[in-house]
């Protein structure tokens, strides 16, 4: 029994050698002579292993001889996008800090325009307005639609547009405490304050003009032009509005498109068109001579 199990052992041996010389030569290796004999179990051992890991190589298929130049080129794209987000992100914060010192200055400039401005509204009102008065205010538009002039109570347009721009705010993301409205009260010498609606065509147009002329004062222009402000006012009102022009005519040129002759009679030079029977139009100027 003991010869078996030797004759055995020898053939398991012999059996592993052929089957390892059949792996060397499926895997392009060279045999080599063993240092010592292997262990039977140890050889099946590594016989298995060896057969796993030739099912593992199989199992990845054919080997693709660019993949590490497409790895090498993928990474560099990686890198400059990591460089080019980098880039944007810190012109981002450049912007976002522009952004804000540009609110900063419009909203200083804005500030000081309209300090001007109010000073100067006060002052022409009380001048187109004997005896009466006039402010411009600064309102948030987030505390609901209000009288342009005072007063009680909103039309349904007020109201509409109130709720629409409350709308826009939050849709907009801008707080609505930054919406800022300018509210123009004015009260004529006898009357109470009223609203826009209830003022009459005249009281209408004056308060335009000490509007606009509150704001040319504050940031003044080398001339203007002002087209048929002075149509519905009384001779009384053109009489102030005409005061008005020479006031200030050395400050800067006024150009006025009128109908009223006391306006043109008013005026350093007149141009009129006029049409004649072949249909051309025709422009004419003439300039009035000056009481010395």
């Amino acid at each position: 029994s003991t010869q078996v199990r030797a004759q055995q052992t020898r053939d398991h041996e012999a059996e592993a050698t052929h089957e390892l010389d059949v792996l060397a030569e499926r895997l392009g290796l060279a045999p080599e002579p063993a240092a010592e004999r292997l262990d039977p179990l140890a050889a099946e051992e590594l016989r298995k292993r060896v057969e796993r890991l030739v099912r593992r190589r199989e199992q990845l298929g054919p080997v693709n001889p660019l993949a590490k130049a497409e790895y090498d080129e993928a990474l560099a794209r990686v890198e400059e996008l990591e460089a080019q987000r980098t880039d944007l992100e810190t012109a981002m914060r450049e912007l976002r800090s522009l952004i804000r010192e540009t609110d900063r200055q419009i909203r200083e400039t804005f500030e000081e325009t309209f300090a001007a401005a109010a000073a100067n509204f006060s002052e022409l009102a009380a001048q187109l307005f004997p005896g009466g008065r006039g402010q411009l205010r600064l309102v948030p538009e987030d505390a609901g639609p209000r009288p342009v002039l005072g007063g009680q109570g909103a039309s349904e347009e007020e109201a509409a547009s109130g709720a629409e721009s409350a709308a826009e705010a939050e849709a907009g993301g801008t707080p609505e405490e930054e919406l800022l409205g300018v509210e123009i009260e004015i009260t004529p010498g006898g009357k109470s304050t009223k609203r826009l609606s209830l003022l009459s065509g005249g009281e209408k147009s004056m308060t335009a003009i000490a509007f606009l002329f509150a704001v040319f004062l504050a940031r003044p222009c080398p001339f203007y032009i002002l087209d048929e402000v002075e149509a519905a006012l009384d001779d009384l009102n053109i009489t102030r509005f005409l005061e008005l022009l020479r006031r200030y005519a050395d400050r800067a040129q006024f150009i006025v498109v009128t109908h009223q002759k006391r306006t043109m009679e008013a005026a350093d030079t007149l141009y009129g068109v006029s049409m004649g029977d072949d249909g051309v139009s025709k422009v004419i100027s003439r300039k009035l001579p000056r009481a010395a």
